[in-house]
């Protein structure tokens, strides 16, 4: 599936600036992709967890994990459309902060509800990164939407500029929780 990679470009003069749209907005949902898959898979959430119609957190997260996976196989196929490609960028970034309330939720269960106290200072700041990387999550979902909407339409570069480095911030944050690993150095 995606990898994290894939960084935004700036239009070189020779490529369409609808093609360099394209490109960045899909690289924006590939990260966000990778980071809902990586919040799924810490939350425990595997896809047997997926109802077509969702009642629970898990199940809400794997469909919207689901239904984001099959948005970039129509977006790899699709004609460049700046305002489609942004939604779709849009879309995965609400699946990543689902998938990350999840892991949220599931970071800060206790299994058998006594912890020693040489582990409380741990599970705190793990806690406290989890916390940390959903609401950086929810920012990335909501800057991306900014950048959809409207009369931005995928096009504007403030708005898109704000939801590349939104999605940058929740990379990084997900990292600081355990939620994807560090990149090889």
């Amino acid at each position: 599936m995606p990898e994290l990679r894939d960084e935004p470009q700036a239009s070189t003069g020779t490529e369409p600036l609808t093609e360099t749209l394209r490109k960045n907005h899909a690289a924006r949902a590939r990260s966000a992709y990778v980071r809902a898959e990586a919040a799924c898979r810490h939350a425990g959430i595997g896809p047997d967890a997926v109802e077509f119609v969702p009642k629970s957190p898990a199940g809400r997260a794997a469909h919207s994990l689901r239904l984001s996976a099959q948005s970039l196989s129509a977006l790899a196929t699709s004609a460049p459309d700046p305002a489609a490609d942004a939604r779709c960028a849009r879309n995965v970034a609400a699946a990543a902060a689902l998938a990350a309330q999840a892991a949220q939720t599931h970071g800060g269960e206790n299994a058998n509800g006594s912890e020693a106290a040489s582990h409380a200072a741990t599970r705190a700041a793990s806690n406290a990164a989890s916390n940390a990387a959903f609401h950086t999550a929810v920012k990335a979902s909501q800057a991306a939407a900014a950048a959809a909407g409207g009369s931005a339409a995928g096009r504007d570069p403030v708005l898109n500029a704000a939801a590349e480095q939104a999605e940058k911030d929740a990379v990084e944050a997900a990292r600081a929780a355990g939620w994807i690993q560090p990149r090889p150095r």
